[in-house]
């Protein structure tokens, strides 16, 4: 397919994202995709300035929607670039169909009253022109920015079967050539094989021989070394301190003080692989990181399945970012809420055992005063019955039930 210059132009609206017939890239397959424009002649001012300003715009494109914030000024600086060329640049891309506005920027002040100015910033969208999938024989579902490759055609299938055999041929005689200059070297003497040293008596040294060689690089300097208090002589103290380094790994330790043995934390990983898989939401945090979050309940002798109905009692409808620390932080919730309720019944003279017992246990004058209460109540309410003319459905008096209650030896008070 042969395209003249300025044939492909995007002017005027096809350049905001509503009205663009490109569809959306990634920043690899946009970087792609504008290197073939710029080769295919498709804008007389394209050129290699434009792709160095691509690649910038594609190290800081969100990786999945290819969108990027403008930052001209910034953009001119890290390139050593003047405004005017970026902004021309920009422009270029715009026209060739591989920008298209998200975000018009305006220098308009949206900051409130009695902040600093603020401006809106420009927001581009990667994007790749139907020029380039026609060239390449893409087969496009959907239209404009939302299109997707969903196959190739015929032609395009033919130019892809004859790009990976070039590059198979491109690796067969690369591989080919290794092969030569390893056989080559192989047939050839020991002695012409063995690297001698320079004949250079000024400035050979014949220590330095087997270390590598000072590299040209700025990442490989020695940092200036920096003597704080003014002291260049160690101290006696910090001179008969141990040099032993401390062990890498953390100790853990029972809630009652003793150390935790690996078979504790072989039982709790095992029962963090069932729940695991059971709550979905729990999935982003490793087992490890579940089995230390879940130590209070698997301490306490719970199994899987009683973790899992409370992990699921909490009823989530949203994914935590971090699991663990959600567990741990709703677990030390509730202990301090049971520690508050635990501290209420101390101060109020509440005793669990006490009131778990039988009914006339301890306070037999109380049993005595709500007997007589429901007593008086049902005699009431038979009276009320028996004036309305509703009869009771069966022969016995719950009054006379409960006052010969009263009167025998178990409501007697004692």
């Amino acid at each position: 397919m042969h395209l003249e210059v300025g044939q492909a132009r995007v002017l005027g609206r096809e350049q905001d994202i509503v009205w663009t017939r490109s569809r959306r890239a990634e920043p690899r397959a946009w970087l792609v995709g504008l290197e073939w424009l710029v080769a295919a002649g498709l804008h007389e001012e394209a050129g290699p300035t434009t792709i160095e300003i691509a690649e910038d715009l594609a190290a800081r494109m969100d990786f999945r929607r290819g969108i990027v914030v403008y930052d001209l000024e910034g953009t001119a600086r890290r390139l050593e670039k003047s405004p005017a060329t970026v902004k021309r640049h920009i422009r270029v891309m715009r026209e060739l169909g591989a920008l298209v506005w998200l975000v018009h920027g305006s220098k308009r002040n949206i900051a409130l009253p009695g902040e600093p100015y603020m401006a809106t910033a420009t927001i581009y969208g990667a994007v790749i022109p139907p020029v380039f999938d026609e060239a390449m024989g893409h087969r496009l579902t959907g239209s404009g920015y939302e299109a997707r490759v969903c196959g190739v055609t015929a032609a395009g299938r033919e130019r892809a079967v004859a790009q990976a055999k070039v590059r198979s041929e491109a690796r067969q005689k690369s591989r080919r050539r290794s092969e030569r200059c390893r056989s080559h070297w192989q047939r050839l003497p020991a002695a012409a094989r063995t690297v001698c040293p320079v004949d250079n008596v000024v400035v050979d040294n014949s220590r330095s021989q087997a270390r590598e060689p000072h590299s040209l690089g700025r990442y490989h300097r020695a940092p200036a070394v920096q003597v704080d208090g003014g002291c260049k002589d160690t101290s006696r103290e910090r001179a008969s301190r141990s040099t032993d380094r401390r062990p890498s790994f953390k100790i853990s330790y029972n809630p009652d003080g003793s150390r935790r043995t690996a078979s504790q934390t072989r039982r709790g990983i095992g029962i963090i692989q069932q729940v695991r898989p059971r709550v979905t939401w729990t999935q982003r945090a490793s087992s490890r990181e579940l089995e230390v979050a879940l130590r209070p309940r698997t301490n306490a002798g719970w199994d899987s399945q009683m973790i899992i109905e409370e992990l699921h009692s909490w009823h989530l409808t949203w994914q935590p970012a971090n699991p663990a620390a959600y567990i741990r932080f709703r677990l030390a919730q509730q202990a301090t809420a049971e520690h508050q309720v635990a501290a209420y019944e101390v101060a109020e003279g509440w005793d669990e055992q006490e009131a778990s017992g039988p009914l006339a246990a301890s306070r037999p004058e109380l049993v005595r005063s709500v007997m007589h209460g429901l007593a008086e109540g049902l005699a009431a309410h038979s009276a009320r019955q028996a004036q309305l003319g509703l009869d009771d459905l069966t022969d016995d008096s719950a009054a006379a039930t409960m006052a010969a209650f009263l009167n025998s030896g178990t409501g007697a008070p004692a």
